[in-house]
C-alpha cells in the first residue's frame, strides 16, 4: 500500500533560544528547536513534501497551572505566527494541553491540595490556550488533555471569538500507555505523582468508541486514535462505525522501537538496511486499518526514501 505524503503529520518541538537544535537521546532524529530553526525545519520539510505539522511547545519555566501555555507571548503562538508569516503553504496544527508546562505533569488544572483535575477550570484554560493559538494564525488546534468536553468547549471559544475557520483535531481516544516514553523525555512531562486515569484503559477498548462518537457531536474536524501499532482494532472499529476523518498517532516509543532495532548494526548484519522497509510496513498497516491522516516521527525520513 503507497503512502501519500499528503497523509503525513510531523511532530515538531520549540522552545525559546537562538540557532538552538538539540536532539533528544531517546527519540534519534528528533530535537528541539528555537523558532529561527524551526523555519529552516519546516521550510526543509516542504521542499521534501511534507506541509503538515503538529507544533508542541518547551516551556522555559513550569508552573503549578501551566500559565507558560497560555500567556499572551507563549512559544507556539510565537512560532505559529513566524511560520504563517513565511510559510503559508505550511498546515500548522497546535497541540492544546498542559501536561508540558505544568510541574505536576498532569494534562489539566489541579488545584493544590487536591490530587484530581479540576474540569471547569481545565476547560477554561485549554480554551484560551487554544484561542491564543487560533490568533496566531494555526489552522487546526488539537486538544490532547482528555478532559470531557473539551472540543465542546473549545469549538465555542473559537466561535464566540471569531474563528469559526479554525478546525479541532480531536485526541479522541488516547490512551493510557506506555508507549509515550521518549515524548516524556522532550518534554519533561511525566507525571509526578497518579496515573492519568482520564486517559482510556489500555487493557479495555469499551471506552473509545464512545469519545471518538463524543468528539465528533462536538464538533471535532478530525478524531483520533493514539497510539498506533497497540490499537489497530480501535482504528477499524471506529473507521467501520464513522465516516469521519480519522488520524492515528505513531507515537514515540513506537518509533524509538524501529530506530533501536536498526541503529550501529555492523556492516553486512541482515538487519542494515531495514529500517525503510520496516516503516513501511508499520504504515501500511495503519493505514490499512483506516487511517486517513498518520502523524508520526517517520515522516521526514519516509518524504527523504521517496524523493530518492
Amino acid at each position: 500500500m503507497a503512502i501519500d505524503l499528503n497523509s503525513l503529520i510531523y511532530p515538531l518541538f520549540v522552545k525559546r533560544g537562538r540557532w538552538l537544535r538539540e536532539e533528544i537521546s531517546s527519540l534519534p532524529g528528533v530535537y528541539r528547536f528555537s523558532p529561527d530553526r524551526l523555519l529552516d525545519e519546516v521550510l526543509s520539510l516542504e521542499r521534501l513534501g511534507i506541509t503538515k505539522i503538529l507544533l508542541f511547545g518547551i516551556p522555559e519555566k513550569k508552573d503549578w497551572h501551566g500559565k507558560a501555555g497560555y500567556k499572551k507571548d507563549n512559544i507556539v503562538s510565537e512560532s505559529v505566527r513566524l511560520l504563517k508569516k513565511s510559510l503559508p503553504g505550511i498546515t500548522v496544527i497546535t497541540d492544546v494541553c498542559l501536561c508540558a508546562y505544568t510541574l505536576h505533569g498532569h494534562c489539566g488544572i489541579i488545584k493544590k491540595g487536591k490530587k484530581q483535575i479540576d474540569v471547569r477550570s481545565t476547560l477554561n484554560v485549554l480554551s484560551r490556550i487554544a484561542l491564543s493559538h487560533a490568533e496566531a494564525g494555526a489552522d487546526y488546534v488539537a486538544p490532547s488533555a482528555m478532559a470531557k468536553d473539551q472540543v465542546r468547549a473549545i469549538r465555542k471559544a473559537l466561535d464566540k471569538k471569531g474563528f469559526k475557520k479554525t478546525r479541532i483535531l480531536g485526541y479522541s481516544a488516547k490512551f493510557a500507555s506506555n508507549f509515550y516514553g521518549p515524548f516524556r523525555d522532550i518534554a519533561d512531562s511525566a507525571p509526578r505523582f497518579g496515573k492519568r486515569t482520564y486517559q482510556l484503559d489500555f487493557t479495555s477498548r469499551g471506552n473509545a468508541l464512545k469519545e471518538i462518537e463524543s468528539d465528533i457531536k462536538e464538533g471535532a474536524d478530525i478524531v483520533m486514535v493514539k497510539p498506533g501499532l497497540g490499537y489497530l482494532d480501535i482504528v477499524r472499529e471506529a473507521r467501520r462505525k464513522f465516516r469521519h476523518p480519522l488520524a492515528v498517532y505513531n507515537v514515540s516509543g513506537e518509533y524509538a522501537m524501529v530506530k533501536a532495532y536498526c541503529k550501529g548494526q555492523a556492516a553486512g548484519d541482515k538487519r542494515q538496511g531495514m529500517e525503510r522497509g520496516l516503516v513501511g510496513e508499520i504504515l501500511a498497516s495503519i493505514k490499512r486499518a483506516g487511517a486517513d491522516y498518520i502523524i508520526t516521527y517517520h515522516a521526514k525520513d519516509i518524504a527523504r526514501w521517496l524523493n530518492n
